[in-house]
């Protein structure tokens, strides 16, 4: 199985009679456009499908599309899945200009998190705050995940979208579209109830003290 290549067929009618065809048939309705062409109306396995997008590297990745025509290169812009039943009824692929760049949802890796400074020393736990980024970059450049050091982060630190490391040619999209390059991605602190105790310590600390000098 090649699994960033998949198999697509054309199909001429539209409608969502059509489509419940194709499904019971199955088969996944799917559109393909951008890029400055017609889009097109397509159907791909469903099953060929489903096990495609077991693969988190599928969401991110350059695919190829073997049409009739010839193969496009393209990305998964949109995927609509059953509310409840185990099935993809619908896709959205986008065809890609090599010389202009697109904006993608890429997963963020947290890694060495064993060896975080903070929680090895300090006492902290992590809080993944952002599992995903969304991303601008010319196709060749796209990656298939933003991996995260937390080896060196120390107790009470937090790390925004504007602090990640991105690959040469990656850019934040909220950093590109004057979005919020302040969003908390992940941190490392204390547990809740070590700092509560720490917070109530404090409190009846500073409650002797006014005491103290009262009398």
């Amino acid at each position: 199985m090649k699994l960033f290549e998949l198999a697509a067929a054309l199909r001429d009618q539209r409608g969502k009679g059509r489509c419940r065809r194709l499904r019971r048939q199955g088969q996944v309705p799917a559109v393909l456009y951008g890029a400055g062409k017609a889009p097109l109306s397509l159907s791909l396995d469903h099953e060929e499908v489903r096990r495609r997008l077991d693969h988190e590297a599928f969401y991110s990745r350059i695919l190829t599309l073997t049409l009739e025509g010839g193969p496009e290169k393209v990305v998964l812009k949109d995927l609509h899945r059953h509310p409840y039943k185990p099935q993809i009824l619908h896709l959205d692929f986008l065809r890609i200009d090599e010389h202009k760049r697109l904006t993608m949802r890429v997963p963020i890796h947290f890694i060495n998190e064993d060896k975080c400074a903070g929680v090895k020393q300090g006492g902290g736990i992590v809080s993944h705050l952002m599992t995903e980024i969304e991303v601008v970059c010319l196709p060749k450049d796209l990656p298939e995940y933003i991996a995260v050091d937390l080896a060196p982060v120390t107790i009470g630190t937090t790390w925004h979208v504007s602090d990640l490391d991105l690959p040469e040619g990656v850019q934040a999209a909220a950093l590109a579209h004057g979005g919020d390059a302040a969003q908390a991605v992940v941190s490392v602190h204390l547990p809740r109830v070590v700092e509560q105790a720490e917070g109530e310590a404090a409190e009846a600390g500073a409650g002797e003290v006014g005491e103290q000098k009262s009398g």
